[in-house]
């Protein structure tokens, strides 16, 4: 009888620490950024999606991004002020919670908020999301769809019929009222009938530059909070 993997043994003196080391390079990264770049910007995305971020990346390769793994971007920076690498990187450090990301970049403030307020897309809402608008769709034919397709729309709770091969909505349906929070099924019908009613967009959180002064960028309900001169040359 052949012997069951699960009993072989593996010596643990054996195995490398893999995700200390990864966690050690990172701090490396990040730090040796901070000594490269001029600015930090920290950023916080609606609507994620990774394959925008993608492109956000690829219209900045003179810069470096860092996403995800906020605390040990955290420990890299410095939480409190004995611990910072450099003047005032604990600010940045308190800012990075939720879907939040570090821009390192020698451009200027100017060009990184210019860029920053224009990169809006239209994207499909996802389950969750809070509709922006109401959306109806009409009584009539669904000449866009394929009779195959019919039965999907009566699961997703829409008023349909097959008319000589011609899937017709039977009455007026609304699909979301505005500040309705969508249910997988009405992001299915967004989706379906190309309603992108949410927007991928990125928002600016705070400027760090390298001579220690820090900007934090007035949000909605929020005052902006700075340390030092302003209006710092770039």
């Amino acid at each position: 009888m052949p012997k069951s993997r699960r009993d072989k043994r593996i010596s643990l003196t054996r195995t490398k620490k893999k995700g200390l080391e990864t966690k050690q390079s990172l701090i490396e990264e990040v730090r040796d950024s901070v000594d490269k770049y001029a600015r930090i910007v920290v950023f916080s995305v609606e609507n994620m999606r990774n394959s925008k971020i993608k492109d956000v990346r690829n219209n900045w390769k003179h810069s470096r991004f860092f996403f995800g793994k906020n605390k040990v971007m955290m420990v890299a920076l410095g939480k409190t002020p004995e611990e910072e690498y450099r003047d005032n990187l604990h600010r940045v450090s308190k800012l990075l919670i939720g879907n939040v990301g570090l821009l390192f970049t020698n451009q200027t403030k100017e060009e990184v908020v210019e860029y920053f307020e224009e990169f809006v897309e239209a994207d499909y809402a996802r389950s969750g999301n809070v509709a922006t608008e109401t959306v109806t769709l009409f009584e009539g034919p669904l000449e866009d769809f394929q009779h195959s397709m019919e039965p999907q729309l009566r699961q997703l709770r829409l008023p349909t019929v097959l008319k000589k091969g011609v899937i017709h909505l039977t009455s007026d349906h609304t699909v979301c009222n505005i500040g309705d929070t969508l249910t997988p099924e009405q992001a299915r019908i967004l989706k379906l009938f190309a309603k992108p009613i949410a927007e991928f967009k990125l928002n600016l959180a705070a400027c760090w530059s390298n001579d220690g002064t820090f900007k934090e960028f007035r949000l909605p309900n929020s005052k902006s909070r700075s340390d030092g001169d302003d209006e710092d040359e770039d």
